[in-house]
């Protein structure tokens, strides 16, 4: 039996350190950010749970929300940014300096190229899709609280892009994304 599943995939606000290649650090929001990510969602609910990235710059939001209207918070490691290795923690500038060619090829195609001793793009796919699945099949609306590698992820696969078309896909901070998924019963599970 079909069923439709709303989600709204949510980026984080801005976070310390400005634009870097936070990847898996586990770093803060601003209060810019948490300002950003508050005026995103607005004071309307319509979610029966808020899935979330471990990592604070989500976690702590997708916590407070839940707090404020009572809702379900589940804490899902696969959501957690792409790690970028060497990368971590700089910027695109810093690293035109030091790891010019490997940045380059990366941005080119991030499928065949990953961050310098980074993790590729298919592990995050697996890793996100594995959650996307789990997601939609015990939810009937979820706000996923993550950050833009993920929501890259998911939206190539809706959209039937390749992976290595996805660093073309804005996904600004404090971005909201919604997506309705019809889903089908087969065997007695929803895929």
């Amino acid at each position: 039996m079909a069923r439709t599943v709303d989600i709204d995939l949510l980026r984080h606000g801005e976070t310390e350190g400005g634009q870097r290649y936070c990847g898996t650090t586990d770093i803060l929001l601003t209060a810019a950010g948490w300002d950003q990510m508050w005026g995103t969602v607005g004071n309307e609910c319509h979610w029966d749970v808020v899935v979330s990235s471990p990592l604070k710059r989500c976690a702590e939001f997708a916590r407070a929300l839940a707090q404020r209207h009572s809702l379900e918070l589940q804490i899902d490691e696969r959501l957690r940014e792409m790690h970028f290795g060497a990368w971590e923690g700089r910027n695109a500038a810093e690293l035109m300096q030091t790891d010019a060619d490997n940045l380059t090829r990366f941005w080119r195609d991030p499928v065949r190229h990953s961050p310098t001793d980074g993790e590729s793009v298919v592990a995050l796919q697996s890793r996100v899709m594995a959650a996307w699945r789990d997601a939609t099949a015990q939810c009937r609306a979820a706000l996923i609280v993550t950050h833009g590698g993920p929501i890259r992820t998911i939206l190539c696969h809706l959209r039937g892009v390749s992976l290595a078309e996805s660093l073309q896909i804005d996904v600004p901070l404090a971005s909201l994304w919604h997506m309705q998924i019809q889903t089908a019963a087969v065997r007695g599970a929803t895929v």
